[in-house]
């Protein structure tokens, strides 16, 4: 999702240094996440990793390419459905 957003965003095929720094963080906050096996998405998480600024730098990057999702990975954007939406959520 960083990939596409920065190269739509961004115009690079590689990822610039603002998107490749974004994707660092990320990994490192999922890799520490107490909650990882038992969560659906961090968004409905009560434990916020991200630092606002973080967070707000993800919350755009899922507003531009949350929408196009099923166009680019429709096996991924279904089992996102699925666990924000379905049952037991």
């Amino acid at each position: 999702m960083v990939r596409y957003f920065c190269r739509k965003k961004h115009g690079g095929k590689m990822l610039c240094p603002d998107c490749a720094a974004l994707l660092a963080y990320s990994f490192a906050r999922l890799d520490r996440c107490p909650r990882m096996a038992v969560k659906t998405s961090c968004r409905k998480c009560d434990i916020h990793c991200y630092s606002p600024e973080m967070r707000g730098r993800i919350r755009e990057l899922m507003a531009f390419v949350g929408p196009r999702m099923l166009f680019i990975h429709p096996g991924m954007a279904l089992r996102h459905l699925w666990d924000e939406f379905g049952p037991n959520r």
